[in-house]
């Protein structure tokens, strides 16, 4: 089965889908503020099978390496290792001393197998979120003064990443050192009006093109490295929210969405959507297991 169009991939919608993450065999995706964790294949059109459901907001899931079935997870105000059926042990709290009450927002393993994961604020306070970094070293505010952060996405080596600023509608490019994760040559890469939407979760594919969710623009658009638009792809939805590219050779690009806020709101809004592209993307990047026994 090739997709052309856009296609829901299920009857379910969500308030807040996110963090779509294509996970050996299968996709994984959240509905953030629910806090829950879906997973299904990418094959066929079929209900999202409920894995995990926690107390507080999820924003996204990493494997653990040589771990089947454990993540860690950025989830209510800090980070948490999910094990098993129901096993849930808090690693760090990062945002309870917030001055705005803040949540953490989207995560993801580099090639390097650290994670990473940013926050925001509730009421989206401008400058309230923190990008952080957890390796071996602990968790380290890596980039401050964000509003609402989503990604980071990574190339291949590991060694650009790309950050997305979703209320200011901007996308930042930097340099990663691979042995030790320190950020440097932060560049603009994206500078988005608000008519065409504000970047949101984003992936890099084979070719090293970024694809990135347009939040109220109704689509998700592919750039090239140097930033110039190579191809925009129209949606039956107004809040795109991540992308992944996973299905039959990595070729399929699943796109969640939300309807959080819409009223009235189309019949494919908070729909995970899926349609079949060109490049292939990665599997998701797997956390390092020996992180997990580091002190806090």
């Amino acid at each position: 089965m090739r997709l052309t169009a856009p296609t829901a991939w299920s009857d379910d919608r969500f308030e807040l889908g996110e963090g779509a993450r294509w996970v050996e065999d299968r996709l994984v995706l959240v509905d953030l503020l629910a806090g829950r964790l879906y997973e299904t294949t990418g094959d066929a059109p079929a209900p999202l099978r409920e894995s995990r459901r926690l107390g507080a907001p999820l924003g996204a899931v990493a494997p653990v390496a040589g771990r089947p079935g454990d993540w860690i997870a950025a989830t209510g105000t800090g980070l948490a290792e999910l094990t098993g059926a129901d096993g849930v042990r808090q690693l760090v709290d990062l945002e309870s001393g917030n001055p705005s009450p803040a949540r953490m927002n989207d995560g993801v393993a580099d090639p390097h197998g650290r994670f990473w994961a940013g926050s925001m604020a509730y009421d989206t306070t401008p400058g309230a979120g923190t990008l952080y970094r957890y390796d071996s070293t602990g968790t380290t505010p890596v980039v401050t003064g964000l509003t609402i952060t989503n990604g980071p996405a990574f190339d291949a080596a590991g060694t650009t990443m790309y950050l997305a600023d979703t209320a200011r509608g901007e996308v930042d490019r930097f340099t990663v050192d691979p042995a030790t994760g320190a950020l440097s040559g932060r560049t603009p890469f994206l500078r988005l009006a608000g008519a065409e939407g504000a970047p949101d979760g984003m992936t890099v594919d084979a070719a090293g093109h970024l694809w990135v969710a347009l939040w109220g623009g109704y689509a998700v658009r592919r750039y090239r490295p140097d930033g110039t638009l190579d191809r925009e792809l129209p949606l039956p939805a107004a809040q795109p929210t991540s992308v992944c590219l996973g299905g039959p050779g990595l070729r399929r690009l699943f796109v969640t969405t939300a309807h959080l806020g819409l009223d009235p709101r189309g019949p494919l809004d908070g729909a995970l959507l899926a349609v079949d592209v060109e490049v292939p993307g990665a599997p998701a990047q797997s956390v390092d297991r020996d992180i997990e026994d580091i002190r806090f």
